[in-house]
């Protein structure tokens, strides 16, 4: 079938298979030229492996660091006339790509948080490695069923305290315009919790300590955001910014057991604000990126989920020097985006947008640029017109 983009909303419901192909390749030629990482992880377990900083995450410990890595994803297959999800694509070109270079690369497709396949990857492990080195929890859903009590947990993306109104824009249609979200109930902000904080991340660390599968000085790495006061509301301070806050709660008691086990550390990452499937599901924070993107472009700053991900590695979790952490003992790749010349700009333009100027105050091309390239569109070299096959079988084992 020839595949084109269909968006709905903050969301496109096809992909394309040879474009997300080329979009992974991009990613490993941009490790591959930073060069090898010297002291960098050798088996490495990605839980949330398909999509954005997690897909980074793997992409980077392969290449840059020559390691075996098993990917934990939930993604949906094609069905007769509807592409699979980009993270299929994805995780097939990645495992195509890692195989070819002689690299170990095992899949596991299905529920995370499930019992089930926190057991499959402790017997994969002690089958084929004994150990792990790294484990990078990066997952993103909107819902949670929760192993203990069966119940489905949904997450929601409000204020606390008080409805909160502020500019945002329609991405596709370039409209800037006011959004007024009522605030969460108490309910909805524990809900939250539970499918977005770090009550899962636990889980898995507890499972990989009570098997022994982790070795020694052995690390473990979640990612978060905090992001600049115009997001606040929505985001820090929101049910976002909550659970955020659990995870954080999380880092520190796993980093407590790992460190009483002789192992080695657990901590967050925070990360740049960038284009995801879970950002542009977030009101506001599109447009902030808009602004934000053209800025650090022309300084030229500006940095992607595969350049994050390189240089956290690199620069931080195994540099010879040591990790540079925060008052709060967080790693910081998001100074570029924080430092108070850009911030300043921020908040100088953020009042002056509208749906008129959008094209010349904000980089909104490129934010849809980067959208379209989450489902394989854009890509350079990529004959869109091409009839492609969408019907690719997961390669698992």
């Amino acid at each position: 079938m020839i595949i084109k983009p269909k968006i709905r909303g903050f969301i496109c419901v096809t992909a394309h298979p040879d474009g997300c192909a080329a979009h992974v390749q991009e990613w490993i030629n941009h490790v591959k030229s930073k060069g090898p990482i010297a002291g960098g992880p050798k088996r490495v377990l990605v839980v949330g492996s398909s999509m954005g900083y997690g897909l980074a995450s793997r992409i980077t410990a392969a290449f840059g660091s020559g390691a075996a890595t098993m990917g934990v994803f939930f993604e949906r297959p094609s069905e007769e006339g509807r592409t699979a999800t980009p993270g299929w694509y994805n995780t097939i070109a990645f495992t195509k790509a890692a195989r070819a270079a002689g690299l170990y690369a095992r899949n596991f497709m299905g529920d995370a948080y499930s019992d089930e396949i926190k057991q499959q990857v402790i017997s994969a492990i002690k089958a084929d490695w004994g150990q792990v080195d790294l484990v990078v929890y990066s997952l993103a859903s909107p819902r949670r069923t929760h192993p203990k009590t069966g119940t489905v947990h949904k997450s929601a993306l409000k204020p606390i305290g008080a409805p909160y109104t502020n500019k945002t824009v329609d991405t596709d249609k370039g409209v800037v315009s006011e959004v007024t979200i009522e605030p969460a109930t108490e309910a909805e902000i524990a809900d939250t919790i539970t499918v977005m904080g770090g009550d899962d991340w636990e889980l898995w660390m507890n499972a990989l300590l009570e098997a022994k599968l982790l070795a020694p000085g052995a690390q473990s790495v979640a990612y978060s955001y905090i992001g600049p006061e115009v997001t606040w509301a929505i985001y820090k301070n929101g049910t976002i910014g909550m659970a955020k806050n659990d995870l954080e709660r999380a880092a520190k008691a796993i980093d407590a057991k790992l460190k009483a086990n002789g192992h080695g550390r657990a901590f967050i990452s925070v990360n740049k604000a960038l284009v995801t499937q879970s950002s542009s599901a977030i009101p506001v924070v599109p447009l902030y990126i808009a602004i934000l993107y053209k800025l650090m472009k022309a300084r030229g700053t500006h940095e992607g989920c595969i350049e994050q991900m390189q240089r956290l590695f690199a620069t931080h979790l195994y540099n010879p020097k040591g990790t540079k952490f925060d008052e709060a003992g967080r790693v910081r790749v998001d100074d570029l985006e924080m430092i108070p010349e850009v911030q300043d700009a921020v908040r100088r333009i953020w009042p002056t947008v509208t749906t008129e100027n959008l094209a010349s105050e904000t980089d909104i091309a490129g934010y849809r640029s980067e959208f379209l390239k989450l489902f394989g569109f854009g890509l350079a070299g990529v004959n869109y017109e091409a009839e492609v096959e969408p019907h690719i079988a997961m390669i698992q084992g």
